[in-house]
């Protein structure tokens, strides 16, 4: 199995170049990488509210904001 190779990593701070006005520009640390997919996850730029039912896990259930992925072509490495 060959692994793929990306241009950031988990850790790494990146800016967002592209996208809508409301998140490009902004600056944040990647949480998480799926170079599968070709996604990232950078903290507090792109969140969205999803809805849960209740579970064990969340009781009272309702809207939750998530951090949502973005492609890894719309980030730059800084520094």
């Amino acid at each position: 199995m060959s692994k793929i190779k990306t241009h950031v990593k988990k850790g790494d701070q990146v800016q967002i170049i592209t996208g809508s006005v409301a998140i490009k520009g902004k600056t944040g640390t990647v949480l998480a990488v799926n170079a599968k997919k070709g996604t990232v996850i950078v903290g507090d730029t792109r969140t969205v509210v999803k809805a849960t039912r209740k579970s064990e896990a969340n009781p009272d259930g309702g809207l939750l904001n998530q951090d949502a992925p973005i492609h890894i072509s719309n980030v730059k490495k800084l520094g």
